[in-house]
């Protein structure tokens, strides 16, 4: 009798040490706001299967977070511990479950040994899927110059797992970008490496291929780079990019480019094809992106100043010139969509969705490098009727730039500084068919706080992947070291 009255005893006082590590609220005080939560997730649509959007509750005393989530179509979780911290394959449940529904969030916090319980807040389920794999994106320190181990990584966007493709740290010395998969489809992937052992990447199905794409007809090789959706070609624009830097105003530097202008290689026969309107000597052709049907190239275009002696001066246009795939020739009629001059505005990175509805661009009041400008904002064209509008949506006091879209055109990324005016962090919001827009969301992490206080580096360049990127790291490094490069030719 006695040794059953012991196991009970134990048994009773593991029940109670199990809830005193839970810790769960009790008597808790209702407050009549909602929580301070960091990242802000408050009425974000997300889609289902996204990694969890794990959150820190911000404020003084609070030594624990009691979350507890709740979908209206059904199914719930929870998560007790320093902060919101959703278990992986409970929140992919209950998002799934709840698509195209909402998700209720009550949260608790214990502050100077006692309970309090936030207004709930939503989380909406988007009904439109986000089947890619991940995104690619480089990550740097904003020091301006090559160093800190820049990197090109990708992302798995259903979890938190980061992939390092290529570090400074294996090719000291070098920067690169300007990494591009075919409309995410990665089996067409280019990357560009600048500085001693230059040269442009060209991926196809596994295989590397290390281009030099500077040409006597030329002034520079290759970057910001755009695949036609055959894959047989890949627009670049020839330039090379300078920094100034401001003393004694709010803004920090002046990124320009004091020439450039669009060139298109084919993949298939080494070659580049030029065509007079996107070399112009009075102009500066950059960013080519092709329609979604491969029959135009957009790109922004300006004159050329005395930079950076007349920064204020760059004023970008968006043209649209014909290309005629079979033949591989651009047509000789350009079309303005966008002038600079005549707005007394600065449009750049057009990018058009992959099922042909929208355009998203940059807005600045100058500048055809808007990562750097504060002013920096996206907005959005109606290719069917020309109608454009900011997106008031996702827009902030600081630069938004560096958009793509998804492989089914309802999502996009880019790169925004909201957070602190330096640090450039990648948010997600979802398009409808009628062109209306969600607030957008931070990348979600494991332990946000921790990770973005901790993260002394900018995202630069986001673009979405339908698989993950086979990349061989080895054989690149062989390469740059290498040096050996395929000499295009002049078609």
């Amino acid at each position: 009798m006695k040794r059953f009255l012991l196991i009970g005893l134990v048994g009773l006082v593991g029940m109670v040490g199990l809830v005193g590590c839970r810790q769960e609220p009790a008597d808790a005080v209702l407050v009549k706001q909602q929580p301070a939560i960091y990242p802000d997730y408050i009425d974000v649509t997300v889609p289902a299967g996204m990694a969890p959007l794990n959150f820190n509750v911000l404020g003084e005393g609070i030594d624990r977070v009691d979350t507890q989530v709740t979908g209206s179509k059904g199914g719930s979780l929870r998560a007790n511990g320093d902060y919101a911290d959703f278990d992986m394959e409970e929140w992919h449940q209950l998002t799934e479950q709840n698509k195209g529904g909402e998700l209720t969030v009550t949260v608790c916090v214990r502050k100077d040994g006692k309970w309090l319980q936030y207004q709930d807040f939503k989380i909406y389920v988007s009904p439109y899927a986000l089947d890619d794999w991940g995104v690619t994106y480089r990550r740097i320190a904003p020091g301006y110059e090559v160093g800190g181990n820049i990197g090109m990584y990708q992302r798995d966007i259903h979890t938190f797992d980061e992939y390092a493709m290529l570090q400074e740290s294996a090719v000291p010395g070098r920067c690169m970008n300007c990494h591009t998969p075919n409309r995410t489809d990665p089996s067409r992937f280019t990357l560009q490496i600048r500085g001693e052992g230059g040269g442009t990447l060209v991926q196809m199905d596994g295989k590397q291929k290390w281009y030099d794409t500077k040409t006597d007809s030329t002034k520079a090789a290759g970057s910001y780079a755009y695949w036609h959706p055959s894959g047989n070609y890949c627009a670049y624009a020839t330039n090379a990019v300078h920094q100034s830097f401001f003393v004694g105003t709010g803004q920090r530097i002046e990124g320009y480019h004091n020439f450039s202008n669009v060139v298109l290689l084919d993949v298939n026969k080494d070659e580049l094809i030029l065509t007079p309107e996107l070399m112009t000597e009075t102009d500066l052709e950059i960013f080519p992106a092709f329609s979604h049907d491969g029959k135009h190239l957009f790109y922004s275009t300006s004159k050329a100043c005395n930079v950076p002696a007349e920064y204020m001066k760059v004023k970008c246009s968006i043209c649209r010139i014909g290309f005629d795939a079979e033949k591989g020739q651009f047509t000789h009629e350009v079309d303005t969509l966008l002038n600079g001059p005549r707005d007394d505005r600065s449009y750049t990175l057009a990018r058009p969705s992959y099922d042909g509805r929208w355009m998203m661009y940059n807005v600045t009041s100058r500048s055809n490098f808007p990562v750097f400008q504060p002013d920096a904002d996206l907005w959005l064209m109606d290719l069917k009727t020309g109608e454009t509008r900011p997106l008031k949506e996702v827009n902030s006091h600081q630069s938004e730039s560096y958009h793509n879209w998804s492989s089914d055109s309802h999502w996009f990324v880019f790169a925004s500084k909201r957070e602190n005016g330096m640090y450039a962090q990648l948010f997600f919001a979802s398009v409808d068919d009628k062109g209306h827009v969600t607030k957008p969301f931070l990348l979600p992490q494991k332990n946000p706080q921790k990770f973005y206080r901790e993260m002394f580096d900018s995202y630069n360049v986001p673009d979405f992947t339908k698989v993950k990127v086979d990349f061989d790291a080895r054989e690149a490094i062989r390469q740059v070291f290498g040096n050996e490069r395929v000499k295009v030719k002049i078609k």
